[in-house]
């Protein structure tokens, strides 16, 4: 499900989970709890990436579907966690965007402090599903874009292939791999001390936001009257 690797002394921690690495309940507390330790442990920094074709494809909402309003009352709570956990380590991070990055797998590599683009493409399409963003969510993209640019990929759902998303400043550089390790070693020669303040009084607020028990109730109904479904059979296949 995740695998972490030492890559010259930077944590690579991959996503390997079914086709498109798509977010459920296992792999988000999965995530959460892989980011918890790292914090704690002595690695001075980490690189997420994924595996296959896809970095994250986002949300398993055939998960949803089948799970029905008791599996999104617990699944919305584990992915906020699961973001605030990547977003608050208080080490360097660098997402490795392998490949696609669609909706929740966007927001996981904003929650980076740098992205490097290989391939696929990369945009929050939440809005165009019929579904709401978690408040957390929100802030961690504001954080990362900007208040207007934020703005402009929710409302539009637009996705970007990697040229697109350098152009836009939503990535920092286009290349594989090692470039995201190279970076991520650059960001861990500052004093973890220093990093780690530094780190946390530019993030001071953004993932403290509380739940938005309107966001529980717009999933419910988006599974409910079909909205969800209908975008599925629209875009994918069921595996």
């Amino acid at each position: 499900m995740i695998d972490v690797e030492d890559r010259d002394g930077v944590a690579v921690v991959r996503m390997a989970y079914g086709k498109v690495n798509a977010l459920d309940l296992d792999l988000l507390r999965a995530i959460s709890g892989t980011f918890d330790e790292l914090d704690r442990g002595g690695v001075p920094a980490v690189v997420l990436t994924g595996s296959e074709r896809a970095f994250s494809a986002g949300v398993d909402l055939w998960k949803i579907l089948d799970g029905g309003a008791d599996y999104v009352r617990q699944f919305l709570p584990a992915l906020e966690a699961a973001f605030a956990a990547v977003f608050g380590i208080g080490k360097p991070t660098v997402a490795a965007i392998n490949g696609h990055a669609i909706a929740g797998g966007a927001i996981l590599a904003a929650a980076c402090d740098e992205r490097v683009m290989s391939g696929g493409t990369l945009g929050v399409t939440e809005v165009l599903v019929g579904v709401p963003f978690p408040p957390v969510a929100l802030n961690i993209l504001g954080h990362a874009l900007g208040t207007k640019d934020a703005r402009r990929a929710v409302l539009t759902g637009t996705t970007l292939a990697p040229q697109e998303a350098l152009e836009a400043g939503h990535v920092d550089e286009i290349g594989p791999l090692k470039a995201a390790v190279a970076r991520a070693r650059r960001l861990a020669e500052i004093p973890p001390d220093t990093f780690r303040l530094t780190k946390a009084q530019l993030r001071a607020g953004v993932a403290d936001a509380p739940p938005d028990p309107r966001v529980t109730e717009l999933w419910i109904r988006a599974v409910e009257d079909g909205r969800i479904e209908r975008f599925m059979q629209r875009t994918v296949r069921k595996p």
